[in-house]
């Protein structure tokens, strides 16, 4: 029988919903305990800490989506990083962003905020890779809101780049190149 996640990137192909993930490998399990999170808002984790390096190179491949520009943020902590879309680029599921046209961010820690497309949510947070964010059940479009843990190898930062990713394509409906 073919896993879910596998399911989710054929399906995605034909739909074209998610073809931005379906371009890339199938989401694994992630290995290792989930972090710890807060169930409040700030959504933060609270025992795992950024690998600067590999944060570091997350930004780098953030910046080189098309229409994406790195600032402060408008919506979460001091500190974080707001992967903010250019006013040239259209929206497919504007009541997917959080605020402004920040589409996903990054906090001090390395986990990040994104809002993906809600079956590659379920998939990310079953795989381990995410867990909801408290507020996911409480405004349209905020089914896929989750928290991506921080990256802590070379191998993890590969997945969640899949998923930031899956994430712009959700909100723009752009595959990226």
């Amino acid at each position: 029988m073919l896993k879910r996640t596998t399911l989710l990137a054929v399906a995605a192909l034909f739909t074209g919903v998610a073809s931005g993930w379906a371009q890339d490998a199938p989401l694994p399990a992630r290995d290792g305990p989930r972090p710890e999170t807060t169930n409040s808002v700030p959504h933060v984790q609270l025992d795992v800490e950024a690998v600067p390096e590999l944060t570091a190179m997350m930004l780098e491949h953030v910046e080189k989506l098309p229409g994406v520009t790195l600032g402060a943020t408008r919506v979460s902590l001091p500190g974080a990083v707001g992967f903010q879309l250019d006013r040239d680029i259209s929206l497919a599921n504007p009541d997917a962003i959080v605020g402004g046209r920040e589409f996903a961010h990054v906090h001090p820690d390395g986990s990040l905020h994104a809002t993906l497309e809600p079956e590659l949510a379920r998939a990310a947070v079953n795989a381990g890779w995410a867990t909801p964010h408290p507020w996911a059940d409480q405004r349209p479009g905020w089914g896929g809101f989750v928290m991506i843990y921080t990256p802590t190898t070379q191998e993890e930062l590969d997945v969640v780049m899949q998923l930031v990713r899956a994430s712009y394509t959700y909100v723009t409906g752009r595959p990226v190149p």
